[in-house]
């Protein structure tokens, strides 16, 4: 989870001498059972700890993960201590650490001192894993240059260097060029010219780990955050003014609709940014990870990845569910915002615009995936992460996992293969200089590419495959569902406003729970499965709000800074006569 990795350097440093990290790579889909792909995955994302490849998911069964990601605390003496899923534990984890460390130096049981692990230092290459790219007016290609944390401006040969943006240092700061910082830019959108002399910038870019959107002049190169304050976003509603708004790992921009639509894949949602007004809001999406059509403000999505605006259409890919989907105007859409009057939140908290409906032509689901053209119904992708719009009207997607350019053709409903062996493209422009070729980023081969458009597409006849994870034997009947949440010391649930939690839990297919679907308080429910369904997945969500308590008391003040803790799981599960009665999930266990 790359939250996780970001959560987890503030306590490698502070704890260097006492705590071990490992990551433990259990992966999802095929292309991640690779060791180059996991070798360029920990090399990407600036993970300096090691990394054990667990490709048989024998380690996770071992320790009875069911998320992603799932953490576990291991005592000087062996034994594990705790045990959580999801993000947002870094302040439990702390308080933990704190307590283990003092207890084991006073046993006379605690190692001190510096880890065997030195990381390898990265290749030299002019880029590193760029991500995305947008043609600009003069003829050259602006690409974000991910791991070098830098946007580059590149000359027609897709070679040349004219300049970069940014120092080149992980960070956070505006300014003129050589002193604004970035920390792994992803999307980019070129605003219409009108737009961008009002504005006073030319480029939006999804500055994804500093959970911002910025704003590149590129006459002088300047740069300045136009949303999000550097924080991740925490809660499960948002809106308001741009600048005050805590973002989620937004992935792409796009201008759609006299708006910048944002790809918020941390919290599974597209939100739009309203740049002269400086507001941002939920456009679609109840940040529930699964895929889901109908209605933008019930609909689903998991990890929205690259956005394509087409006339009234918004074309975007779903990297987890390995979707290829589209928004449209249904209706005028909703902008205004309520004001809300409690001292729980902040000033304003805008309601999901309801113009807008959500339909998807490939993909099914969060397990399945695969490589296969033909009929879009029936057709397979693997975590794709860019796409744009050919001259023709169909859909050029960038089909990461599978190394390869696909095609959707909205006329025939068919799915067919453009290029094929690729190393990673996560980005696809049309060629501004010649409409019969795309340039391609090549992200885990640090390079762009031309590629010529062939006149007739191919067609791969692959493998449709889904996640090898193990699924959970159940039994028909009566299923107790029970979620283990421990507050970290000095924290207690507060329910100065009622129960603190809330559970929501659904199933793929409908029928697979004949009784306990829904959305109420409370982190336990009897669920009952029904004995005619096979099985399928169950969906599982919950929350749960802790708050600091008095040290001597240990009662809330009426103004202690509370946490929010979250968690979504989608468990497969199979309905056997011998299956479980119980099904126990660790928010955060201790």
């Amino acid at each position: 989870c790359l939250h996780v990795i970001e959560e987890l350097r503030d306590l490698e440093a502070e704890f260097s001498d006492v705590l071990v990290v490992v990551g433990v790579h259990s992966p999802k889909f095929a292309f991640e059972s690779e060791p180059q792909a996991l070798a360029d995955a920990v090399e990407r994302y600036g993970v300096h700890h090691p990394v054990l490849d667990d490709p048989d998911l024998s380690t996770w069964q071992a320790y009875t993960a069911r998320a992603w990601p799932t953490l576990v605390v291991v005592d000087p003496e062996g034994y594990v201590v705790a045990q959580m899923s999801g993000e947002g534990h870094a302040h439990g984890l702390g308080v933990l650490l704190r307590e283990l460390v003092a207890e084991h130096d006073a046993k006379g049981t605690l190692h001190r001192g510096g880890g065997p692990y030195i990381a390898p230092p990265p290749p030299m290459t002019a880029l590193r894993f760029p991500a995305h790219a947008v043609a600009l007016a003069a003829g050259t290609v602006l690409v974000s240059d991910t791991a070098h944390h830098q946007l580059v401006e590149m000359e027609d040969d897709l070679v040349t260097e004219r300049r970069r943006f940014g120092s080149g240092e992980r960070g956070f700061d505006d300014g003129r060029t050589d002193r604004a910082s970035f920390a792994e830019p992803l999307g980019l959108v070129l605003l219409p010219d009108d737009v961008a002399l009002r504005l006073g910038f030319d480029v939006v870019v999804a500055d994804s780990v500093n959970h911002a959107l910025r704003g590149l002049r590129l006459d002088d190169g300047h740069v300045m955050t136009i949303a999000g304050t550097g924080e991740q976003l925490r809660r499960r509603e948002g809106g308001g003014p741009a600048r005050e708004q805590a973002l989620s790992t937004p992935w792409d921009v796009a201008w759609f609709d006299d708006q910048v639509v944002v790809a918020m894949a941390g919290v599974h949602q597209l939100w739009a940014l309203d740049p002269f007004a400086e507001t941002v809001r939920v456009v679609a999406g109840t940040t529930a990870e699964g895929l889901r059509d109908g209605a933008a403000e019930q609909a689903w999505f998991a990890q929205p990845s690259g956005l394509a605006p087409a006339g009234d259409t918004l074309w975007f890919v779903d990297a987890e569910t390995s979707a290829l989907r589209w928004l449209r105007r249904c209706g005028e859409p909703d902008r205004s915002v309520q004001d809300v009057d409690d001292d729980r939140v902040a000033n304003v908290a805008p309601v999901a615009a309801p113009g807008y409906e959500v339909g998807t032509v490939v993909g099914t689901g969060l397990f399945d995936f695969g490589l296969v053209d033909g009929v879009a119904a029936g057709a397979r992708l693997q975590h794709p992460l860019g796409l744009a719009v050919l001259p023709d009207g169909s859909i050029a997607v960038a089909d990461t996992y599978n190394g390869a350019v696909r095609r959707y053709d909205p006329g025939t409903g068919l799915v067919s293969t453009l290029v094929s062996g690729l190393a990673e493209p996560t980005g696809v422009l049309v060629d501004s200089g010649d409409v019969t070729s795309l340039v391609v980023v090549e992200s885990a081969a640090h390079r762009l590419d031309r590629v010529r458009i062939p006149p007739h597409a191919r067609r791969l006849d692959g493998v449709a495959m889904r996640t090898r994870r193990p699924a959970t034997d159940v039994r028909a009947g009566a299923l107790d569902l029970r979620v283990t949440f421990a507050p970290p010391t000095g924290q207690k649930l507060d329910d100065r406003w009622g129960d603190p939690t809330r559970l929501v839990v659904s199933s793929t297919p409908a029928g697979l729970l004949v009784q306990g679907a829904g959305d109420d308080v409370g982190l336990g429910r009897r669920l009952l499965v029904a004995d005619d369904v096979g099985g399928g997945v169950l969906h599982v969500s919950v929350q749960a709000a802790a708050c600091d308590g008095d040290a001597a008391t240990g009662e809330v003040p009426p103004h202690a800074a509370c946490h929010l803790y979250q968690q979504d799981w989608g468990i497969p599960v199979r309905v056997v006569p011998d299956g479980d009665t119980e099904l126990v999930l660790d928010l955060r266990g201790v």
